[in-house]
């Protein structure tokens, strides 16, 4: 399948279906693998999603890309790098990127993160109980913006180490940094400033993290920034750059990612109000229907800029060395050849192997947090608001295709249930 130049990417990013693209990811898997002519190779099935993304051939790192065969990138995937910073380990190919990817997780590897992450628990409880009671006398709010954005960055300050004077600063460059990977392509002037200031908030937060990492170098602390700083293993040591990286990703990507999370299953919850009230009743059903919205409308739709080391052949199709090719996740997380019924909303769904955090040596870094962050907010939403509805569906959506998700979520409620310890919960 052949389309003109640049149609595909056009329609797979156009903002008429942000607020809902899965008929035309449905209309896609017609043609496994489709080629925009000079354009991307797109991918939207399942099984040849889940194989490319175990295949050694298929490049991460966009220097690989063949740039005629790339016309069609768009600054929109959420991961650009830092002013002045090496790539992060995300855009990084084996071995280099499993040096990275291990150092950064060797100081909370197994046996260490569920460790952590209980200890983290009770913490993450607390912030998210702080925030629902700042609902207190409102019969409304964003959740967007009163709880869904502010929630993971205050979690990656207290997990970084960054002063509790210093958490207004970093939530203002999360902001700022988020605006700035929204470009809208109707309204060029408005794009290309968000980026001139994103690119300023990105400067401004490498100088603060730079001095914070010297901070942790010469008083470490318990806390994420001076595990990495101290931590040596067989692979030696991050350099100081590869640190600023490491953590300039923890706060975009990590941070990104949870907000689209919450926010996706909050909505998709509200749209299903049986489940929700399944869920205020048993929140032990949390952890599957996190799961399983990970699966029907995950936070990271697709991932671009993959390119063949080598010429690949797939679905009937070869994909040449260094062409742009692009996984659409979320198409494959609703191939009705791998899920049955896939357009159904199943909380307690069996053989629920989603693409919700990818797959393979890419898989994502900070899963087992997002998890986390999710099925405590999710489970304290759902017990705390009263009668909670909808004001707006479909809600007002971010221009960003790749990490999708509402920009606001006004919603009303009657009222707070008491705060303290959901029964069984903990």
């Amino acid at each position: 399948m052949t389309q003109t130049q640049g149609s595909l990417v056009r329609q797979i990013t156009d903002y008429a279906h942000r607020a809902d693209p899965y008929p035309l990811y449905a209309e896609l898997r017609k043609t496994p693998v489709a080629h925009d002519e000079e354009g991307p190779y797109i991918v939207s099935t399942y099984w040849e999603i889940h194989g490319l993304l175990h295949d050694p051939r298929l490049s991460s790192d966009a220097r690989n890309l063949d740039p005629r065969a790339a016309p069609e990138l768009i600054e929109e995937d959420g991961e650009e790098d830092e002013p002045g910073l090496p790539p992060s380990f995300l855009r990084l190919d084996p071995p280099e990127h499993d040096r990275l990817r291990s150092l950064a997780m060797a100081p909370f590897g197994p046996p260490n993160t569920p460790r952590r992450l209980h200890t983290m628990r009770g913490e993450l409880t607390r912030i998210v109980g702080e925030l629902i009671d700042g609902f207190e006398g409102r019969d409304r709010i964003d959740l967007v913006d009163h709880f869904s954005y502010p929630f993971p960055v205050t979690v990656i300050c207290r997990l970084l180490g960054v002063p509790q004077e210093d958490e207004p600063r970093f939530h203002a460059w999360a902001d700022t940094v988020a605006a700035g990977l929204d470009p809208d392509p109707d309204a060029d002037e408005d794009a290309a400033e968000r980026r001139r200031v994103s690119r300023q908030a990105r400067t401004d937060l490498a100088v603060y993290l730079s001095e914070l990492i010297e901070e942790r170098r010469r008083a470490p602390g318990d806390d994420m920034l001076s595990a990495l700083v101290g931590w040596e293993g067989p692979e030696g040591r991050m350099s100081r750059v590869e640190l600023l990286s490491t953590a300039a990703l923890l706060l975009v990507a990590g941070h990104e990612t949870t907000v689209n999370l919450i926010t996706n299953g909050m909505l998709t919850l509200l749209r299903n109000p049986e489940v929700l009230a399944r869920l205020r009743n048993d929140p032990h059903l949390v952890v599957p229907l996190v799961e399983e919205l990970l699966r029907f409308d995950p936070p990271v739709q697709m991932l671009p800029r993959r390119t063949p080391l080598s010429e690949i052949d797939i679905a009937g199709v070869t994909i040449p060395r260094g062409a742009s090719v692009w996984l659409l996740l979320a198409s494959g997380n609703r191939d009705p050849q791998r899920f049955l019924d896939p357009d159904r909303f199943e909380p307690q769904r069996r053989d629920n192997q989603h693409l919700g955090f990818g797959s393979g040596v890419h898989s994502c870094f900070g899963a087992p947090l997002a998890r986390l962050e999710a099925q405590i907010a999710l489970t304290e939403l759902a017990r705390r608001l009263d009668g909670p509805r909808l004001l707006e569906d479909p809600p007002t959506y971010r221009r960003n295709a790749v990490l999708r998700g509402p920009r606001h979520l006004p919603l009303a409620f009657e009222g707070l249930r008491p705060g303290g310890s959901p029964n069984g919960s903990r």
